[in-house]
């Protein structure tokens, strides 16, 4: 099975707390603290296998974990960083953040990697805290939290040269003729429901890849029948072989034809329809008067088709000739890059801690959000010198400022979650 779509969920590590903790030696009445930091939590990387060709690995497993950072322990020791998780994927993936649809990643090369959910950095330990006026800090910094999202992999084939034609004009049998590979072949429309893939390999020239894409129909660029997720396979490609039926047997007419596919390709992406194109007039050995190969040849050099080769995929007629004839045209064309635009690039968030204050009743106002949340786990609100560090937070905040703006009052109540306090100041 063929599966070039995926949508997972990934979670990387929260980073480790830091540790509260003081030096308890023999002869050592005070010890300083020495809490030490946690450690970052673990990434979540994507990377490009090559040994990997489809994404039905994620059919079956949506949701990916990794590690949470280790606390900072006493004696200034550092907690150990959650272990990276690194996820392979088919080379040509494309990732996608979900909620925006911006573009995160290509990964096209071999071993190509992108962090798609960073790990939370550790939380520092209380000997960080340590100032000549706050000399032993009952409290330290939480470790911050990883993230998660949900994303998007959609696999572009990597290949070559495409064979783009309507259904049943020949593709998959030139595919077999020219490759090892063994497409499904039978005489009625949409036998390749997948893409193909085959390696040319013919004496005197570099071998390439060659991928059969399914046929394509009117309306394919906006998304009739399985237009969309055909029409994308072919964006990496270099070259298209433009295969029609010269035979006319189906009652198609071929230049009608080489016109519509087109226009569809010319819908769904400018450059695709601008990319090099071989025409390849299949079933040659189903007519009988010359004159029609001719007649459609002059047509299509009238429309700009230099490349037009007459070949029979079923009886191997033509057929190295026109493969030649593309890997002539592939040495002189580099390898196709896929352009993310600006406006489609994801830009990760800044992490940010927020707040909100509303005013409960008359001389009670609520505090909550992220930032309260972060602000006590990390505090000792029994400890004096803890309790003038949260103060000092909330001062820097502009809490308080905003909380006189609000008219509030000496001895009003003030609530950050469970914990409260009167308002002196």
């Amino acid at each position: 099975m063929f599966i070039d779509t995926a949508k997972i969920l990934v979670k990387s590590g929260k980073g480790g707390d830091g540790a509260i903790s003081f030096r308890r030696e023999k002869y050592v009445a005070k010890g300083g603290p020495d809490g030490g930091d946690g450690g970052r939590g673990g990434n979540v990387i994507l990377e490009a296998d090559s040994a990997k060709t489809t994404l039905m690995d994620f059919r079956y497993k949506k949701k990916y974990t990794a590690e949470h950072g280790v606390n900072g322990s006493g004696s200034k020791c550092y907690g150990k960083d959650g272990e990276d998780l690194i996820i392979k994927v088919p080379m040509g993936t494309i990732v996608r953040d979900v909620e925006t649809n911006k573009i995160m990643g290509d990964l096209s090369h071999p071993n190509d990697r992108i962090v798609v959910a960073a790990g939370g950095r550790g939380g520092k330990g209380n000997a960080k805290f340590a100032t000549p006026t706050r000399q032993a800090p009952h409290f330290a910094e939480p470790g911050m939290p990883g993230e998660e999202r949900w994303i998007a992999l959609e696999l572009k084939l990597l290949a070559d040269v495409g064979l783009l034609g309507f259904p049943n004009v020949g593709k998959s049998t030139l595919l077999s003729m020219v490759s090892k590979a063994k497409p499904k072949i039978a005489n009625y429309h949409f036998t390749t429901i997948k893409p193909n893939l085959g390696v040319v390999n013919l004496k005197g020239i570099e071998s390439f890849v060659i991928a059969d894409i399914p046929g394509i129909i009117e309306g394919a660029a906006e998304g009739v029948g399985l237009g969309i997720d055909f029409l994308r396979h072919i964006e990496r490609t270099r070259i298209l072989i433009h295969v029609v039926d010269i035979s006319g047997l189906e009652g198609r007419d071929p230049v009608q034809d080489v016109i519509k596919i087109n226009e569809e390709l010319k819908k769904y992406n400018v450059k695709l329809w601008d990319r090099p194109q071989i025409i390849a007039a299949n079933k040659y050995d189903l007519i009988n008067d010359e004159s029609v190969f001719i007649k459609f040849k002059e047509e299509m050099n009238n429309m700009g088709y230099e490349h037009v080769f007459k070949i029979s995929a079923a009886t191997n007629m033509g057929v190295d000739e026109l493969m030649k004839e593309a890997a002539r045209m592939l040495s002189n064309i580099p390898v196709t890059e896929i352009e993310i635009p600006e406006e489609e690039r994801f830009v990760p968030e800044e992490k940010k801690f927020t707040y909100t204050i509303n005013k409960v009743s008359e001389g009670i106002y609520q505090v909550e959000g992220s930032f309260v949340d972060r602000l006590l786990a990390s505090v000792n609100i029994h400890d004096p010198h803890s309790l003038k560090y949260f103060q000092k937070v909330l001062v820097n905040k502009g809490i308080f400022d905003e909380l006189k703006d609000m008219g509030i009052k000496d001895g009003d109540l003030v609530r950050l979650n469970d914990f409260e306090f009167e308002y002196l100041f």
